[in-house]
């Protein structure tokens, strides 16, 4: 059965520790630690499946027992797992992050698999599974800033994706710039958060408005632009739209932007008008960094 969207990216373990309280550096505290699958394409893999969809993922996950786990997990979760590439000689990429009741202390993003699995990650768009270049996939794409800046340069001009809908997210403002070749990309939506977009313009912005407006200036055909529980912002055509995310307390914070993006890409689905898609999106990322 064809998928409804493709997660081209970063599926891996997430290790979160999380504290009850306000962390500083060098804290020692008592906490939670927990293992789940995580990375950006994975997260919004997951939450389109739970609203329903068929996501497939394409990405890198080693035959070492933790890939074993968490190809069974994908599918246990409703995911597609059919043309994930799997390496004899990589490891399974991880992700560790700590956070406490102030937000991300700090985290650490192990993808080297992913980056050393290059352009095989996409063979199922190019060898007729999924598409060709004569005949590309027509359908949406959630792809992250977690594959190489060559690749995500050559992505931005391959034929393999020249009738996708293409939904675009850094994996970190760390990557940010690795989405530069896609910036100006015809079918791309571009979702950052507030520090992303400052990294993309090369220059300080004061909120997701004017971080919109900027992208807008440098070319992008649409953005969307989230600021933690600030106003976020979505730009298209030279027009900006706001919407304030609902006031929470916050329990977590690792994937909130993905979750975003996802409930975005599904409210589009659905037939929202952009002010409706905006506003859903930030309700799903409120309710997503509230809950346990």
């Amino acid at each position: 059965m064809r998928p409804d969207i493709l997660c081209i990216g970063s599926v891996l373990w997430d290790i979160i520790g999380r504290a009850p309280d306000s962390l500083r550096l060098g804290a020692d505290v008592p906490g939670r630690i927990t293992r789940l699958p995580g990375g950006v394409a994975m997260n919004i893999a997951m939450t389109l499946a739970r609203l329903g969809l068929r996501p497939a993922i394409l990405t890198a996950i080693g035959r070492d027992p933790e890939g074993c786990d968490l190809i069974a997990a994908c599918a246990a979760l409703g995911l597609v797992t059919d043309h994930v590439y799997r390496p004899d000689d990589l490891p399974t990429d991880r992700y560790m992050a700590i956070e406490g009741a102030n937000g991300l202390i700090a985290a650490v993003a192990d993808a080297h698999s992913l980056e050393a699995a290059g352009a095989r990650v996409l063979d199922a768009l190019a060898d007729g599974r999924l598409g060709s270049a004569a005949a590309p996939w027509a359908g949406p794409v959630a792809l992250d800033g977690n594959l190489t800046a060559a690749l995500l340069a050559e992505i931005a001009a391959s034929p393999l994706f020249a009738a996708a809908d293409l939904r675009v997210a850094p994996a970190s403002p760390g990557k940010a710039d690795r989405l530069a070749p896609l910036l100006t990309h015809p079918r791309a939506t571009l979702y950052v958060n507030l520090e992303e977009a400052c990294i993309l313009c090369a220059t300080p912005l004061p909120d997701a408005a004017a971080a919109a407006e900027a992208l807008l200036g440098r070319g992008a055909r649409r953005v969307l632009v989230t600021d933690g529980g600030r106003p976020c912002a979505a730009g298209l055509a030279g027009a900006v739209l706001t919407a304030a995310p609902p006031s929470v307390p916050v329990a977590r914070v690792t994937g909130a932007g993905d979750t975003f993006m996802a409930a975005h890409i599904m409210a589009e689905r659905a037939g929202a008008s952009p002010p409706d898609a905006l506003a859903a999106a930030a309700a799903a990322a409120a309710a997503y960094v509230s809950g346990p």
